[in-house]
């Protein structure tokens, strides 16, 4: 299964819209960039059903702190810049602080009563035709398997208040690029990393019903059953290659 070669994603430096990420988001992708090109034996599927413009929710499965490098990279290899939403202790550290104001990223209070309020900013990029990317499990996954858990019931508040599409993408070997736990990435050998997205998930249905748990819990559920079923197809695949 071929991926992107260290040529192919190096022109991509050239290629990445820069309009609106900010100097220093900017900054660190310029930095990091060179070592997903060196270290990293990259595959990336399904980008077409990325919307070019408008808003758009990427959602993907979290495995590991390297889930948002390679979420990034997708997104900008989408034609995309990406605003994150991720835990908000990332805007009190010195250098990610300044890295996620820059890139207008949407900080997250993760375990408090304050972290509904992270849905209103994102559901105004949104409607000002941003793209907006979180994991919707808010953490790693704890399933023994790495298969992902059910999902918080915010990124369906995101797409049935905006009304756009939610692309479902599933990643797998960022685990084994920055196990949990680790603060140094194993580079060497390169570690393969598959990025997989899908159709928009169909919510259509739900747009006019009243905000219930129940909706809210189906529109999360079929979130996360298209990620699951993305990740799915990706470890088949792995699996059947090593048999041949």
């Amino acid at each position: 299964m071929p991926g992107v070669t260290p040529l192919e994603l190096a022109a991509w430096t050239w290629k990445m819209p820069r309009r609106g990420r900010g100097f220093w988001f900017s900054l660190a992708i310029d930095v990091l960039w060179p070592v997903v090109v060196v270290f990293v034996r990259l595959r990336v599927r399904g980008r077409q059903h990325v919307p070019g413009t408008g808003g758009v929710i990427l959602a993907f499965n979290h495995l590991s702190n390297s889930d948002t490098v390679a979420a990034v990279v997708f997104a900008l290899m989408s034609n995309r810049v990406p605003r994150i939403l991720a835990k908000a202790s990332l805007w009190r550290m010195p250098v990610f602080g300044r890295v996620m104001r820059s890139g207008g990223h949407i900080p997250v209070e993760r375990g408090t009563v304050k972290a509904a309020d992270a849905l209103k900013p994102a559901v105004e990029a949104l409607r000002a035709g941003e793209c907006v990317m979180v994991f919707p499990e808010g953490t790693f996954t704890d399933d023994p398997g790495n298969w992902p858990m059910k999902g918080k019931s915010g990124v369906a508040r995101m797409a049935l208040e905006s009304r756009v599409p939610v692309v479902p993408v599933a990643e797998w070997g960022t685990q084994d690029l920055l196990p949990r736990g680790t603060v140094l990435p194993r580079l060497w050998p390169r570690k393969r990393v598959e990025v997989v997205a899908g159709a928009p998930v169909d919510l259509s249905d739900l747009y006019d019903r009243e905000l219930t748990a129940a909706v809210l819990d189906e529109a999360t559920s079929r979130v996360m059953d298209a990620i699951t079923t993305m990740l799915t197809g990706i470890r088949s695949e792995q699996a059947g290659s090593r048999k041949v």
